[in-house]
């Protein structure tokens, strides 16, 4: 909104027309990332968490009110209300659209999207064809730009079987991301075929379809069934079942197991193959087995395995947090947490005391059914009040730990655990002082509150002592699948969803009073820390053929480096470059905030970009986290530092990486920001599909080693200059150009690179300086 905004003001700094920038199709904007476990473990902390909520966004919801009111076809949703994902799933998303057409009258289509968050495609369980964006395409996409893409490959993934006694669709998820990480279907549409969908509620095909980010593919689509009827009807969508069943059986949308398919490439899975597991201890791929995963957390931490004395140990879980979309949507795994609290107070077991517990829904009819269960009595006593709806722990608002516990964490460099039902656990990424973290089912992120460490087998030892001083194991405590069905049929009924979302867009009293001003412009405030007017529009160059030439390398990375390795979006820490920019300013250090509350702040974000406190540059092996050496000097400096100088140096920057670079979030900040670090080229040896896009978006070039070629075989150690070559006769698709390292010495090595440039509309884009620039040119030529 801050980009549009921007665009509005540069349009009537230059006499054209403000209200040209504006969506051309229906737009709801969801405000669910901004909230934080600021309090946790008290019958307040959802009030107390949404007033500070208010009060640290007060500024970047006055934008959100200002532009419903600014610009046609935008619906804005007040915060607190959930995740957008969960959200679409439960209430917005039609499977079949219709509407009246000016030429044709009245007409019919598949519901689509494109949103600026990765786990857009949850809603392929619903039928619906959409994935995620970085927030820059998505811009481009509500001002009338095409989405353009290479056609996908199509995998069909055939499941057969259901779910064994005491397996829950969270196991079934972590065992598909692992299993289609080891096939590869990056930027591919995986399809979901066969019997097995027969024992898949359409809640638990949300989960499957929320995780494509993780295993790599851009759809995980569900064909339309009884099922998605069923569930229309259960969230008070009955209205729209005749036109999605006659639609979709018309034209061949409707699910049938019978029908020849023609895939690029099938795969077969059973689904009773799956046992209870949790993924980690850092990405969401190494599924471990439950009984196996105390041995994962020891190897991680080697040596530090062994007993130590303090308020915490090394592998001890001080976050437990059932929080994400990804879980959280499905009642099964809800409620089955819920009859595992019930059944841990009966027995008399607690959670251990440096255990900070948080319930985060995605919606509010969660919180609805698990009262009418009443299982929210006992999720409380275990200290699992409902801090708040949205996502809370799961992108890394975690808030702080407590003071004794983080001081010992920090003076005794402790590695500890967080345990959460969410769908990533990159380094840094749930909290910056979390040094393991694992993936699992809501039931078991209780009952790891209650065991206290991941270095324990919580299979065969107990998880405490019960009140008649027998010890309690967890198999004493776990939900039947009988148990479950009964809990579901009785309280996940049609009248929690109906009168949840009778009124989407009312608010609360804290969002009333939020004044959005006047005009057609908005008005940005200099001296804010956490709004200011975005730079983008002034940084962009024009790039038609690029020139890069005695680039220095601003940094070298390994594999899977993520988009929360190059732009956190965890709690801002004192004692960092982005928490002494705020200090400078008179910001205390309990209201630092995050990195993507204060992502509006572009000086904010230019000091976090490459400065996870867990990223590896290999020019610098002796100390990790955003640190490089500049060059020819080779002075150790941050990685902020180095841009600055060689900004007044007038040098080009590059990075150069290993395989999946850019992994995980659609965090458009992990390109805003090396772009304001000017950086004009990645090179690596493979990008994920989100990223590169994003990285076109903001003008820079991507360039991807050919097979067998690597920074490593080329002998790369980061002082070379850097020389790209092959563009004098212009830019075009699947274009091979070289790259020319040469060292101090003055000996140089060249490799051929792939420019990932992979549309003429990319190509477009670059030359133009990136989105925003060639958008705003296309619509004042327009007019």
């Amino acid at each position: 909104l801050a980009d549009l905004a921007a665009m509005r003001e540069y349009m009537a700094a230059s006499g054209r027309d403000p209200n040209l920038v504006n969506p051309v199709r229906p737009v709801d904007f969801i405000m669910d990332h901004s909230v934080i476990v600021d309090v946790a473990g008290a019958p307040d902390a959802m009030t107390r968490n949404m007033e500070t909520e208010f009060a640290r966004n007060a500024e970047r919801y006055r934008v959100a009110k200002w532009a419903q009111k600014a610009f046609r076809n935008m619906r804005v949703l007040p915060p607190g209300q959930g995740i957008c994902h969960q959200i679409n799933l439960e209430a917005l998303a039609q499977v079949i659209w219709s509407e009246t057409h000016p030429d044709h009258g009245l007409v019919a289509f598949p519901d689509s999207l494109v949103a600026g968050d990765s786990h857009t495609p949850m809603i392929n369980a619903l039928s619906v064809m959409g994935w995620g964006v970085g927030a820059i395409e998505a811009l481009s996409a509500m001002l009338g730009e095409p989405v353009s893409m290479t056609i996908p490959d199509v995998v069909g993934f055939r499941l057969s079987g259901q779910l064994r006694e005491g397996a829950t669709t969270t196991d079934l998820v972590l065992a598909l991301t692992r299993r289609l990480r080891e096939h590869g279907v990056v930027q591919k549409f995986v399809e979901y075929v066969g019997p097995g969908l027969d024992h898949l509620s359409l809640p638990e095909r949300a989960t499957i379809a929320n995780m494509a980010p993780e295993y790599g593919a851009s759809m995980g689509f569900f064909p339309t069934d009884e099922e998605t009827l069923n569930f229309l009807r259960l969230t008070g969508r009955g209205d729209q079942v005749p036109l999605v069943e006659t639609y979709c059986k018309a034209q061949g949308l409707w699910r049938d197991d019978t029908a020849e398919r023609v895939y690029s490439d099938t795969i077969d899975f059973d689904i009773g193959s799956v046992e209870a597991s949790l993924a980690g201890p850092k990405l969401p791929q190494s599924q471990v087995p439950l009984s196996q995963a105390h041995l994962s957390a020891k190897e991680a931490l080697g040596d530090r395995a062994a007993a130590s004395d303090g308020p915490v140990r090394d592998g001890d879980v001080v976050i437990a947090a059932i929080t994400s979309c990804t879980n959280t949507s499905n009642p099964r795994v809800m409620l089955a947490a819920g009859l595992l609290a019930k059944k841990a107070r009966e027995k008399g077991l607690s959670t251990q005391p440096w255990v900070k517990a948080s319930l985060s829904p995605g919606s509010r009819a969660v919180g609805d059914y698990l009262e009418s269960a009443g299982l929210m009595t006992p999720l409380e006593e275990l200290g699992f009040h409902v801090t708040g709806y949205g996502c809370m722990t799961c992108c890394g608002g975690s808030g702080a730990l407590p003071d004794q516990i983080a001081a010992d964490i920090r003076e005794n460099d402790r590695k500890v655990a967080a345990v959460l039902s969410g769908n990533r656990n990159f380094e840094g990424r749930v909290h910056p002082q979390i040094g393991l973290a694992y993936l699992g089912a809501p039931p078991l992120v209780i009952a790891y509150a209650l065991f206290g460490t991941v270095t324990r087998d919580i299979t065969g030892e107990p998880l405490g002592e019960g009140t008649d001083g027998a010890p309690v194991y967890l198999r004493d405590i776990w939900p039947t699948s009988a148990e479950i069905d009964q809990a579901v049929r009785d309280h996940v009924t049609q009248d929690v969803f109906t009168a949840r979302y009778a009124d989407i867009s009312e608010g609360s009293p804290l969002w009333d009073d939020i004044d959005p001003g006047d005009g057609g412009a908005f008005a940005f405030d200099e001296t804010s820390t956490y709004i200011l007017k975005p730079p983008f529009l002034e940084t962009a160059v024009a790039q038609s053929p690029p020139k890069i030439e005695g680039a220095a390398i601003l940094a070298m990375f390994g594999d899977n480096v993520t988009t929360d390795h190059i732009s956190p979006g965890a709690r801002i820490l004192e004692g960092t470059l982005a928490g002494d920019y705020l200090a400078a300013r008179g910001t205390s250090p309990a209201d630092f905030s995050g990195f993507l509350q204060r992502r509006t702040n572009h000086e904010i974000m230019m000091r976090g970009t490459f400065n996870n406190a867990h990223i590896q540059n290999e020019m610098t092996p002796e100390k990790r986290g955003g640190w490089t050496r500049h060059q020819p000097s080779g002075d150790l400096m941050t990685i902020f530092e180095a841009h600055e100088r060689y900004r007044a140096e007038g040098k080009a920057l590059v990075v150069v990486a290993g395989g999946e670079y850019g992994t995980g979030s659609s965090r458009d900040w992990a390109a805003r920001g090396p772009h304001l670090l000017g950086v004009r080229a990645i090179v690596a040896e493979g990008f994920e599909r989100i990223h590169r896009s994003n990285l076109v978006g903001m003008g820079i070039l991507p360039l991807q080693f050919q097979d067998g070629v690597t920074r490593k075989t080329l002998g790369l150690d980061g002082t070379e200059t850097v020389d790209i070559n092959g563009f004098e006769a212009g830019l075009r698709v699947g274009q091979t150009v070289s790259v020319r390292f040469t060292k101090p010495g003055g000996t140089a090595c060249e490799a051929d690179v792939l420019c990932r440039l992979d549309t003429a509309r990319e190509i477009a884009w670059f030359e133009a300086g990136g989105v925003m620039p060639f958008v705003l040119e296309g619509i004042s030529e327009a007019a």
